[in-house]
């Protein structure tokens, strides 16, 4: 059996878990104030070109989602999302749990769009009862998007022109950012990121880490008394260094960002392997995940041999499938599903 289910069917990159065998017998503060996790920050900060950027880590992609948001929020506060975002429609309602709506618009390919954000501002401003109503107080994106797309640089800046004329933060979910980073069809950079959003973060899990997510906070802005807030919530670390040690290591050497383009160039030749097959794309995905059309039978008769995530049904006999790659995946791996297909 060969898996193309995910980005996190494997552990960490081998490099990523030698460092954690490397420190396991130092002695090291608990809470995130080790060594580890202040070095971490500082690379994930020049990295970013932001010396003054607070950098904090959490477990993992929902946790981090619902906290991020739920503590940068007033009470009275909704975020906006794409109706496809993923704390929309894959986190079963955590942000709901913690108290705040979703405010969701139409989506292209997982995207929002500038002028259908400010629209919806514009309009709740101009109810002469909002008062009564939930307040848009963030806009939520992903990037790349829950279906592989990626924002142009001209679009983040779009949408951050629109929170800064509402004072509201611009927030993205970078759980699959260095798959987004080392595209062969972008043109945002992490430095372009950081400038445009209030806050984001760099997903670790899904690429190459046990787990874990480095929440970037770029405006000098992260909630008052955060690790109060963070252990209110149940998501204080005590052994902190785990995902310290984590993040060091991916920031070391450009680890990240090989990462990143080790899993999009297999995925660039996957697409290849579809394309040359016949099967149709369901979307041009640049990304590691690519999203083939396959019928039911094919698809029965894949599944013998090959893990995919099916992603949602075109009509009774026509699937979308998710096929991802990521750190661990090999060319033997694409040789095996090209003989099968």
């Amino acid at each position: 059996m060969i898996s193309f289910e995910s980005d996190y069917i494997t552990g960490a990159h081998p490099k990523v878990l030698q460092r954690l065998i490397d420190t396991n017998l130092e002695v090291q503060s608990g809470y995130g104030l080790d060594e580890y996790c202040a070095s971490a920050a500082e690379k994930i900060k020049a990295a970013c070109g932001c010396p003054d950027a607070q950098v904090q880590f959490l477990a993992g992609g929902t946790q981090t989602n619902a906290i991020v948001i739920s503590t940068m929020l007033q009470e009275f506060e909704g975020v906006i999302s794409a109706e496809t975002g993923h704390i929309q429609a894959h986190e079963a309602g955590a942000l709901e749990y913690a108290g705040h709506k979703i405010l969701t618009l139409p989506q292209q390919q997982g995207k929002l769009k500038a002028e259908d954000v400010r629209t919806l501002l514009k309009t709740f401003y101009a109810d002469e009862s909002h008062e009564h109503m939930v307040y848009p107080g963030m806009v939520y994106i992903s990037h790349p998007t829950e279906y592989g797309a990626l924002y142009s640089k001209q679009e983040l800046k779009e949408l951050a022109d629109v929170c800064y004329d509402y004072s509201i933060p611009l927030f993205m979910d970078g759980a699959r950012l260095a798959y987004g980073l080392m595209s062969h069809n972008t043109d945002v950079t992490l430095q372009d990121i950081t400038e445009l959003c209030d806050v984001f973060y760099i997903g670790g899990t899904k690429a190459g880490a046990l787990c874990g997510e480095a929440v970037v906070f770029t405006h000098k802005n992260i909630p008052a008394h955060w690790m109060n807030r963070i252990k209110k919530r149940g998501a204080l670390l005590a052994k902190g260094r785990l995902l310290g040690a984590q993040f060091d290591a991916l920031f070391t050497d450009g680890l990240y960002f090989e990462i990143g383009k080790h899993a999009v160039d297999l995925a660039e030749k996957l697409k290849s392997i579809l394309l040359q097959k016949g099967y149709k794309l369901y979307m041009d995905s640049y990304t590691n995940q690519q999203f083939p059309i396959l019928d039911k039978a094919t698809l029965e008769r894949l599944r013998r041999e090959v893990a995919v995530t099916l992603w949602e049904w075109l009509d009774k006999d026509h699937a979308v499938v998710r096929m991802a790659t990521t750190w661990s995946t090999t060319q033997e791996d694409l040789d095996k599903l090209e003989a099968l297909l």
